[in-house]
């Protein structure tokens, strides 16, 4: 998915969310850039074979098996990209640091509006 799109979904959770704020663009777009490339390593990922596991020849010749680079490039944008979803409130706990009201559940008491009101 492209930056563009990648930001417009992320404002709009962030909005249903109730956690938007107009100053919070740049890290939505940051954000965005990062699941934008992260998804490019992921498709890397998967044309050359998607195999967690690969041979590598190192200068000396030597043949190990070590773990996929693009999967570690994809796995390190998933941890990026998880910061800035908590930082945004898009977490159970980031919506909690953010507002901590936010998960509670809002009733309606008609007998305590009532008396607030008188007050």
């Amino acid at each position: 998915m492209k930056k563009k799109t990648w930001a417009k979904k992320i404002k709009d959770a962030c909005k249903e969310a109730g956690t938007y704020r107009p100053f919070f663009e740049n890290s939505i777009n940051t954000l965005a850039e990062i699941l934008e490339k992260r998804d490019e390593a992921e498709e890397f990922y998967k044309e050359s074979g998607g195999k967690p596991i690969v041979e590598y020849t190192n200068k000396n010749g030597s043949t190990n098996m070590v773990k996929n680079p693009a999967l570690v490039v994809w796995d390190d944008m998933n941890k990026s990209a998880l910061n800035y979803w908590r930082d945004l409130g898009l977490t159970p706990a980031g919506l909690k640091k953010i507002d901590d009201t936010a998960l509670q559940k809002k009733e309606s008491n008609p007998f305590a509006q009532m008396l607030a009101g008188l007050q």
